[in-house]
């Protein structure tokens, strides 16, 4: 773990999911939480393919750092690094952060980087991150009024980033401000990131938190107890169309229906203003025996079928702020978003 991570921590950001370890990559192993804490250790490309793959570490930031680091193995074992760069880039097709992240790792390999500069530069990729989070936690906070309730879906935290998260990092920045007063988190169907991931790290860092099923926001919403939702994104298009977890989007109506406002927290890293709209961003569809099942025990008849997408798309005009470290985009649209990142920023 580098200087910068560990002088960033502070009681309210205590986890640091993905460590570099010198020779290998160590992961929190994210499926095995809350009940237990057990870590996996990455020695080849390979196997940060797969533990990207069966989610392992997820979280678009964290899936480019890791991938990132994948590279570096690759490097170290004397491996092509145009095919450890295929491999990582089709582990998972709709976080943006994985193929920016592998597009910065391919510069340095194709301007002749041995593996400590690789190294290096995959560390200033997670150091940066962690800048970027605790720089859009402040930023955000500041958009919350005093004593605000705020709801948040899936795992946006350290679990999901460097360190301190992004729609996590402006909750821990609100609650250390005095703005956020209360916050619930989704259970986020169906691997329960909110419910496992979420609960724990606001548990463990001492921030209280009200667990609901996803199915309970617009009725906790139009009990008028809740000001902001407070999400994460994986792809951000041009226009400020969000893709994030499956379950986003009817959050966002919900919240326009009923006067809560909606804001969506990520570094510009997922912003690609290569793609127009939110209809051009391939929605990732896993296997329907994740919805057929839980924990490895069947709960659906034999012989019903299942669709289990894991993205869906929030239209712009339901977003009331884009928060990235660059700054904060209100009312988005393709000319804020064209000002703020120019048309070919990634």
């Amino acid at each position: 773990m580098s200087q910068a991570a560990t002088e960033n921590r502070s009681e309210r950001d205590t986890i640091r999911a993905v460590q570099w370890r010198g020779d290998h990559l160590r992961l929190l192993d994210q499926r095995r939480l809350p009940h237990e804490e057990i870590w996996r250790d990455c020695r080849s490309v390979d196997e940060v393919v797969q533990a990207i793959r069966d989610l392992v570490v997820r979280g678009a930031p964290a899936i480019g750092i890791a991938a990132a680091w994948g590279v570096v193995l690759a490097a170290q074992r004397g491996g092509d690094p145009d095919a450890a760069l295929a491999k990582l880039r089709a582990a998972r097709p709709t976080a943006v952060n994985l193929m920016w992240a592998l597009d910065r790792m391919r510069a340095r390999a194709h301007a002749g980087a041995d593996a400590h500069a690789l190294a290096a530069e995959a560390q200033n990729i997670q150091d940066e991150d962690l800048a970027a989070n605790r720089r859009m936690g402040q930023l955000g906070a500041t958009l919350i009024e005093p004593g605000s309730t705020v709801l948040t879906h899936c795992n946006t935290g350290s679990l999901a980033t460097a360190g301190y998260g992004t729609a996590l990092g402006v909750i821990r920045a609100g609650v250390e401000a005095g703005r956020i007063a209360r916050v619930y988190a989704g259970e986020t169907r169906p691997w329960l990131q909110g419910a496992r991931l979420t609960m724990w790290e606001l548990a463990r860092d001492d921030i209280p938190a009200t667990l609901i099923a996803d199915s309970a926001a617009a009725h906790l919403m139009r009990q008028h107890r809740l000001q902001w939702v407070i999400v994460g994104a994986d792809r951000i298009a041009a226009n400020g169309d969000t893709a994030n977890k499956i379950g986003t989007y009817q959050l966002a109506i919900s919240a326009k229906h009923h006067g809560a406002k909606f804001m969506v927290v990520a570094p510009s890293s997922t912003v690609d203003m290569h793609t127009p709209s939110g209809e051009a961003i391939e929605i990732e569809l896993r296997d329907p025996a994740e919805l057929l099942s839980h924990a490895g025990a069947r709960t659906v008849v034999e012989g019903a079928d299942a669709w289990n997408p894991v993205f869906d798309v929030t239209p712009h005009d339901l977003i009331d702020a884009i928060v990235t470290e660059r700054g904060v985009i209100e009312r988005p649209d393709a000319a804020s978003m064209r000002r703020m990142f120019g048309e070919g920023a990634r």
